[in-house]
């Protein structure tokens, strides 16, 4: 039998699905059910005796399907993991995971460069339960292990960092964190599993907000995380205590929009470097963030550990009034101005971070704006992005590139 485990874009059409479990069809039903019925009560109870980390039962509508499992099998074997689990949104992914971790007294290091609400929710809600979270500068690795204190249990990673995109070494802060018997979360939503193995490289739980990519067409909200066997049981666990759970629909559409992801990401990103190639020359541009840059910082750790590149990227303008950078957001008719990322449609936001960040790790100096590149036609884009430019009207310096 031919190994389908060999090349990905294989791997992405068939894994996830048993035809022969529903009478031959493509793709698994839909599942919309609380209640499961039980024949006897030898069987009501065998079945909760009988939950394993590799069993797949149906017991009650929180504790899964084989919609919700055919979709959480899939990206756990993409991702290279033991097991996935689904939640309601990206940032419920990444609370439960930080929950199945993290206990009262803990201390967690938190890269600086992470998504907001991830940050927002260290401050509030983890703070309120006991632990103490010490952001690091997200391009310090092998470093981190000065800053690993007896009861750190938790490095959180997310590369490329949130709007600033900053590169992580990955296998460096998972080896440190492994000798101190920490875990090493990552959230690998930019890359996809497409673009980015994060147990190859040493992560034992990775987070996807599958809104994004593995959806694709910015209709749905959920969240994935996966784990190696090891961890697997202590966050299915927590998860259930939680009560977290997804509708059916939602999973379905997830895992209609994953078969397609590897072909969405080959165009994201070859629309986003053609993109960021032509805002590289462009006067009001002092800086492109974009990592599959060759000039970027990131560039030889991405070089090395990723397989590709996303749509989503930032730029740095020059100096110049906010009302300005106003104006060029208000003219653009293709790039709508919201948040999240993913889909199909371009979009782009004002990235006002500078507030949060630690002054070592902050070097701009100009706006910064995030671009998510969709799957549109690039010189569209490019065009409209120009006619922006024309309402700029910066009053900055002349450029500082050479």
């Amino acid at each position: 039998m031919m190994d389908r485990t060999e090349k990905i874009e294989t791997k992405i059409i068939h894994t996830g699905r048993d035809p022969e479990s529903f009478g031959g069809s493509v793709n698994p039903p839909v599942y919309h059910f609380s209640t499961v019925l039980y024949k006897s009560v030898d069987e009501l109870v065998s079945r909760y005796d009988n939950i394993t980390p590799d069993s797949r039962v149906m017991t009650y509508g929180t504790k899964g399907s084989p919609t919700s499992f055919s979709l959480e099998d899939a990206v756990a074997e993409l991702e290279g993991g033991f097991r996935s689990i689904s939640f309601p949104s990206g940032l419920a992914a990444v609370a439960g995971a930080l929950f199945a971790f993290l206990k009262s007294g803990d201390h967690l290091l938190m890269t600086d460069s992470v998504y907001y609400p991830t940050r927002e929710f260290c401050a509030s809600v983890l703070k309120r339960f006991g632990v103490e979270t010490t952001y690091y500068p997200p391009c310090i690795g092998s470093e981190i292990e000065e800053l690993i204190q007896e009861n750190t249990t938790v490095i959180y990673t997310e590369s490329p960092g949130s709007h600033t995109f900053e590169v992580q070494d990955i296998p460096a802060l998972s080896a440190a964190a492994h000798r101190h018997q920490a875990k090493l979360i990552m959230d690998n939503t930019w890359a996809s599993p497409i673009f980015f193995n994060p147990f190859v490289h040493g992560a034992d739980v990775s987070i996807q907000a599958a809104t994004k990519y593995i959806n694709g067409h910015s209709d749905i909200m959920l969240g994935m995380v996966t784990t190696t066997r090891e961890d697997w049981e202590q966050l299915r666990n927590c998860t259930w205590h939680l009560g977290q759970c997804c509708g059916p629909d939602d999973l379905y559409m997830a895992q209609r929009g994953l078969r397609t992801l590897s072909v969405r990401m080959k165009q994201h990103q070859s629309n986003g470097i053609q993109v960021a190639e032509w805002l590289k020359k462009r006067p009001e541009v002092r800086r492109v963030l974009h990592p599959a840059l060759p000039d970027d910082p990131g560039h030889e750790l991405w070089k090395r550990d990723f397989k590709g590149a996303s749509g989503l990227f930032g730029i740095e303008l020059e100096p110049t009034n906010p009302s300005n950078v106003e104006a060029m957001l208000n003219r653009l008719e293709l790039f709508g101005m919201g948040f999240s990322w993913g889909g199909y449609e371009s979009l782009i936001v004002p990235s006002d971070v500078e507030k949060d960040r630690l002054p070592e790790s902050w070097t701009f100096k100009g706006p910064l704006l995030r671009l998510h590149i969709g799957l549109e036609d690039p010189e569209d884009l490019i065009l409209d992005l120009e006619q922006g430019f024309q309402e700029l009207r910066t009053d900055a310096p002349k450029s500082s590139k050479s």
